[in-house]
């Protein structure tokens, strides 16, 4: 008996449905695009024209996904925000090395392509870049059926940025007696979703409930805030102010901050320094969760900490602020002590 005829889309895979999700998608990155970028979406491989404007450029790369906050994306059908998340974990990272974000790819892989969900997702990645200035240059659909359940997908973001070598931040000349300063997050941002899904399912809140005039389920998935903007002005135009940054992501402010810590110093936070937001009040309170596991699972309503020395600290806070940033003096850098980890919150 002779075999029928079988083609790809038998097999699961739909390249009309790839062909209009390109189509859907060229708007949203060409609003993004930068002089630099040379070509047009499509390519086999994207162009960037390294700016004139460094004398001795390094490039800094960075790469992450959105972990298990996509979960509770599709149990609640919202995709339009997951997209900024993506592209705020990596350019914040490569932020605080003194990075601006040139541009970012993105990887969308499922089991069978929605293209409406994928246009949402895309129309997120996009909104992240226009926020961070930077091209969203190209990326990869992934099509593989069996790979994944239907109405699921998993996302990677990689972001390429550019600093003056001179520049580079390191966090080698913080000493005792720095400030420590701290930007306040929109939410939970990407970390901390595992035990965020353990508290719904143990609970069982209304997710389209009431909360402090929202309804829980926007305020569980708010996306990361992106401090590029604000954080390259400041540094433009103090060059130098900036001795170390620190991006709360996985880990919390227990975690992150000794990244950037020479040995032999410790960051004391104050707990009084600023409010815990009211996300993390109920967190804490409904999944009866201690303080220390709290500070290293989130990150308690500081989403970037900056380092800078108590002469600058004012001035650092005010150009801030007047960028659109809630700023906060967390505490001081000092030495430590016999066995004490470099971050206390006390």
């Amino acid at each position: 008996m002779p075999l029928t005829s079988l083609t790809y889309r038998d097999a699961g895979v739909d390249i009309v449905a790839g062909d209009a999700l390109v189509d859907r998608i060229k708007p949203l990155a060409k609003r993004t695009l930068r002089p630099e970028v040379l070509g047009s979406i499509g390519g086999f491989g994207a162009l960037f024209e390294l700016s004139g404007k460094y004398k001795e450029p390094v490039l800094v790369s960075g790469t992450d996904g959105v972990g298990t906050k996509l979960k509770l994306a599709f149990a609640l059908d919202t995709h339009d925000t997951v997209g900024q998340d993506l592209v705020a974990m990596s350019v914040n990272d490569i932020l605080v090395q003194g990075a601006e974000p040139l541009f970012f790819l993105d990887y969308f892989a499922c089991g069978k392509l929605h293209v409406d969900t994928a246009a949402d997702v895309v129309k997120g990645i996009a909104r992240g870049c226009e926020l961070a200035g930077c091209a969203l240059i190209g990326g990869e659909t992934a099509e593989m059926p069996g790979m994944y359940p239907d109405g699921e997908y998993d996302l990677a973001g990689f972001a390429v940025g550019a600093v003056e070598k001179a520049e580079i931040i390191t966090g080698q000349t913080i000493a005792a007696g720095d400030v420590v300063l701290g930007l306040a997050s929109s939410g939970a941002h990407s970390n901390g979703y595992s035990l965020i899904r353990k508290v719904i399912e143990v609970t069982q809140p209304n997710l389209d409930g009431d909360f402090h005039g929202r309804p829980l389920r926007d305020v569980i998935l708010e996306p990361t805030r992106i401090y590029v903007k604000p954080l390259l002005a400041l540094m433009k135009a103090h060059p130098g102010m900036v001795k170390g940054m620190a991006h709360i992501t996985g880990g919390g402010l227990l975690e992150n901050v000794p990244r950037v810590l020479p040995d032999g110093l410790t960051a004391e936070l104050r707990a009084d320094a600023w409010q815990m937001p009211p996300l993390f009040q109920w967190l804490q309170g409904a999944g009866n969760i201690a303080a220390d596991e709290m500070y290293r699972t989130f990150n308690c309503g500081i989403g970037m900490v900056v380092i800078v020395s108590a002469a600058d600290a004012a001035i650092a806070a005010a150009g801030l602020q007047a960028a659109g940033e809630t700023v906060f003096e967390l505490g001081a850098i000092r030495a430590s002590g016999a066995g004490e980890a470099p971050t206390v919150v006390v």
